[in-house]
């Protein structure tokens, strides 16, 4: 019996140590979602009242665009390979179940009819998913398209399906303004640009046909710079896609644009994209504040004269420059509020070059719809990535959302690609 006093008093004395240790560490520990483990809840992420974030993974990698299948299987595609795959899976949505696959790094991943989808920088692949929604043979995927343009600028190849039984591919354009010497003080733009040919739009491919190539594919929208988020809006039945606005403004025309214009200008546009869609890059760029598509300087406009761009598709909706759209979801759940159906929720990866002005974005932002249109203003949904307002001024942020996905129940998750965590949103409101 003494024996074991003993041992329960030396069991209670150890625990004590332990949890006196961990206290005096917590009170050095920074309130970030840097140091949270899997599993923490709201991580430093302000959202609207009812709704809670739980970390799901941590540390994963350069996790891109992310897709969860009807069992609650997360796949997340990777900018850059992680010891040799590209392609994790987190079984049930569990950080702790985690495998590999795929030998390609990428952005775009998306699940339809049975199948998921992943491409590379210049290719799209698919994998079948057996009755328990899991690959069948995660090294064998289809080549359903090859030999896309990947010149290292722009060259993230984003997907979305539609209910038709075709694939939408984003080609970005391998350059700011299509200029005879990209990006150069006093080169011209090229007049007709002769990359709108291969890239700087939207293409269309048939998703169940394997072994195309770029010629196969039917050019759907064009004029756009470059579109890591789009998505196939089911209850429009239309396409939709923000572009990346150009840069350099002021750089290469300070003569007609301050600093202050190269932060704010262009903005970035949410575009509504039908077959035959042109949305006017690179001879066009839409102005936020004069709320017009605008003749870019390198082409001979004076940041005044519409021209030309008179005649080109305009946005549905205006955000600032330079914050990156990364991913584009419509809500198709219940688990939320009525007003966030069919709404779109837009992942901001953050911006770079909004110098003297402070960075900005790095926020997921949530768009009312009605009618395939927006139907109010923009709001911020979910913020407190880049982990202070000194981080984001400064643009060396602690995470950047990049995708977006919705769980089974109606969840929604995002993904950050700068350290590759994810978290999942859910709303426990009345």
């Amino acid at each position: 019996m003494k024996t074991i006093k003993w041992y329960l008093s030396c069991l209670v004395f150890t625990c004590m140590i332990v949890v006196s240790a961990c206290a005096e560490e917590n009170k050095n520990i920074s309130d970030t979602t840097a140091i949270l483990p899997a599993g923490s809840v709201n991580p430093g992420l302000t959202l609207p009242d009812g709704f809670t974030a739980t970390t799901v993974a941590e540390n994963l990698g350069s996790v891109r665009h992310i897709a969860v299948s009807s069992n609650g299987d997360i796949y997340a595609k990777l900018e850059k390979l992680k010891d040799g795959k590209g392609i994790l899976l987190l079984k049930g949505g569990n950080a702790t179940a985690v495998s590999s696959f795929g030998n390609y790094p990428g952005t775009g991943i998306s699940i339809k009819d049975g199948y998921l989808y992943a491409s590379s920088n210049s290719a799209v692949y698919r994998y079948k998913l057996n009755a328990n929604n899991e690959v069948e043979n995660p090294g064998k995927p289809e080549t359903i398209i090859k030999g896309l343009t990947d010149r290292g600028q722009h060259n993230s190849k984003s997907i979305t399906l539609d209910d038709a039984g075709n694939i939408y591919v984003n080609i970005g354009a391998p350059s700011n303004s299509c200029q005879v010497q990209d990006r150069a003080v006093g080169s011209k733009g090229q007049d007709p640009c002769p990359i709108l040919e291969y890239a700087g739009g939207i293409w269309q491919f048939k998703a169940g046909t394997p072994g195309q190539e770029f010629k196969d594919g039917v050019r759907y929208a064009t004029g756009i710079r470059n579109s890591v988020a789009l998505s196939w809006n089911s209850s429009a039945n239309e396409l939709y896609v923000l572009q990346h606005g150009r840069d350099d403004l002021h750089r290469m025309f300070d003569d007609l644009y301050t600093t202050k214009d190269n932060a704010e200008l262009p903005a970035e546009e949410f575009l509504l994209a039908k077959k035959g869609s042109n949305f006017g890059w690179p001879y066009c760029y839409y102005d936020g504040k004069q709320q017009k598509k605008i003749l870019a300087p390198e082409y001979g406009g004076d940041a005044k004269t519409q021209g030309r761009c008179e005649s080109v598709d305009k946005p549905i909706m205006a955000f600032p420059a330079h914050l990156a759209p990364n991913a584009l979801l419509f809500y198709t759940g219940s688990q939320f509020p009525e007003k966030y159906k069919n709404g779109a929720f837009i992942a901001f990866h953050g911006s770079w070059n909004r110098a003297p002005e402070p960075q900005a974005g790095f926020f997921v932002v949530f768009v009312p719809m009605k009618d395939g249109k927006p139907s109010g203003e923009w709001e911020v949904f979910a913020d407190g990535f880049a982990g202070s307002d000194e981080k984001k001024a400064s643009g060396r942020v602690d995470y950047r959302p990049c995708g977006l996905a919705q769980a089974p129940d109606g969840a929604l998750y995002v993904s950050d690609d700068n350290k590759g965590n994810i978290w999942k949103i859910t709303y426990n409101g009345k």
